[in-house]
């Protein structure tokens, strides 16, 4: 059987990617099992947990985590799912535009306005703190230190932990490590 035929392969629900993980992805198997709790998540809302997992599933690109993640998230409502896709595409251009700008070394590039639509950052249609872990999870999968500062100071300026924020990440980083294995199985 090919790669593509494997990934193809529908699974339904996230119970369903953590039973298929192979043996080499234990660990991931059960941080999944960990991570997508409100005990596993300290300080994080069962909605938030929520949204962090789908927007993290977006952002890993994979389709059978993002399927079944989108079965799981049934506290989402259609205009939440619709915020979370948003915030997915947003920091897709951020975070490449603003990694670049971190890693140029022109220091210019850091005093050129961005011109880029950035409005839905404004209002996204949910709280500001859950459209913010969403970019921060969606930041540190695709790797952008300027855009993990700046949405991780501006929680912490709106009252959120460290923990809390923590706990976003390791979702991220569990979410992104699914993905990888699934690939790999």
């Amino acid at each position: 059987m090919s790669l593509h035929a494997i990934q193809a392969e529908p699974l339904g629900s996230v119970e369903a990617i953590r039973d298929a993980l192979p043996d080499f992805a234990k660990d991931i198997r059960l941080n999944l099992g960990n991570v997508l709790s409100e005990d596993g998540a300290p300080e994080l809302t069962l909605k938030q947990i929520h949204h962090i997992a789908l927007v993290s599933a977006y952002a890993t690109r994979n389709v059978q985590l993002v399927g079944a993640v989108e079965a799981e998230v049934s506290t989402l409502s259609e205009a939440e799912i619709q915020a979370t896709k948003a915030a997915a595409t947003i920091m897709a251009m951020n975070n490449v535009y603003y990694r670049f700008v971190h890693l140029s070394n022109d220091a210019e590039f850091k005093t050129m306005p961005a011109k880029l639509r950035m409005n839905v950052i404004a209002n996204p249609g949910v709280p500001k703190v859950d459209f913010e872990l969403m970019s921060l999870a969606v930041s540190a999968i695709n790797g952008c230190g300027m855009c993990i500062e700046a949405h991780a100071h501006e929680l912490q300026k709106q009252g959120s932990s460290k923990l809390q924020i923590q706990s976003a990440i390791r979702i991220a980083a569990t979410m992104n490590a699914t993905a990888q294995a699934l690939a790999l199985r």
